[in-house]
């Protein structure tokens, strides 16, 4: 195994009686990789996440954490792993300093290195001015910057995040983005998360659940690719027929819409918008708007989640 793998999971499954919260999902994790796991509400993702950390066994398969089975060897594996679950877990009538200083004895990081290690983890979190409030008395943001900084205090290899945004404002998104970001730089990061700007804003790379199995796994270049204009909306005041556009080299369908609209589909890397620019001024046809259409990642999302047949999984 190359070293530069963190985590290999390996056709995990969870069952409750008959029914798969997860079936046979499979992927890996590299240094230096921020990999954003996306899906609906209910779709798998935190029960995914308890079994890469070792909170919940799979019914089936396995994990590998820095080439250690998570299974047969629970704790050499989990000691490369940072967790903030959804819920942080936090003692709130601790300061932060109290918090981490038993988050570091718990994790077995030796007495003489305890405070330097406290001191990395509130550097790195944005944290030292408030090392001797009550997490009691910190806002939601700076809560969730301690659960992150318990979930990095031994410096594991991975860090795995589930919803660490949710309930923020946009100033505490921003932060805790680039947090992640950075912590993206030394160690590789497993961002669980519905919220679909997260991903795209965060992650390298993407991978989609959907009713408990993986749908879609790509780089988010290439996720960003599917977004790009794929229609032209086309404004003619003297428009011909659907079936005069529909014969012009490129378009694929014509869609008729109001006031001498049409949306023009066509193929992804064969824009027709010169040929209907010419073909407007050759027969008159009063071009007065021609625009290239975006796709949202929304749609993107609903297009892939809205079938249970997997559109695509490219191997890391």
């Amino acid at each position: 195994m190359s070293k530069d793998i963190l985590v290999q999971v390996e056709h995990i499954s969870r069952y409750y009686g008959p029914n798969a919260a997860v079936s046979q999902v499979s992927f890996e994790l590299k240094r230096g990789e921020v990999l954003g796991f996306l899906g609906p509400n209910g779709a798998g993702k935190s029960t995914s996440m308890q079994m890469i950390t070792g909170n919940l066994a799979p019914s089936a398969g396995r994990v590998k954490i820095c080439g250690i089975d998570l299974l047969d060897q629970p704790k050499a594996a989990k000691a490369e792993i940072g967790y903030l679950p959804e819920q942080p877990p936090l003692y709130r009538d601790f300061t932060v300093d109290e918090y981490l200083t038993f988050c570091a004895r718990i994790n077995r990081i030796s007495r003489d290195k305890i405070v330097a290690a406290v001191k990395r983890a509130k550097e790195r979190c944005g944290l030292t001015e408030v090392s001797q409030r009550l997490i009691n008395n910190l806002s939601k943001g700076f809560q969730q910057r301690v659960g992150i900084a318990q979930a990095i205090i031994h410096s594991p290899a991975v860090v795995v995040l589930d919803e660490p945004t949710v309930g923020l404002d946009p100033i505490q998104i921003r932060e805790i983005r680039g947090l992640i970001r950075e912590l993206g730089n030394d160690h590789g990061v497993i961002l669980s998360t519905h919220i679909l700007p997260e991903v795209q804003m965060t992650c390298d790379r993407v991978q989609i659940i959907n009713k408990g199995q993986l749908v879609f796994s790509d780089q988010i270049e290439n996720l960003n690719q599917r977004m790009q204009s794929a229609s032209l909306l086309l404004g003619l005041r003297q428009p011909p027929t659907e079936s005069d556009l529909a014969a012009i080299n490129g378009v694929l369908k014509v869609e008729t819409l109001e006031g001498g609209h049409f949306r023009i589909f066509h193929e992804s890397e064969n824009s027709p918008a010169e040929t209907i620019v010419a073909e407007a001024v050759k027969n008159n046809w009063g071009l007065f708007e021609l625009s290239a259409e975006r796709k949202t990642l929304e749609q993107i999302f609903v297009d892939i989640t809205s079938t249970e047949t997997a559109v695509g999984e490219n191997a890391a």
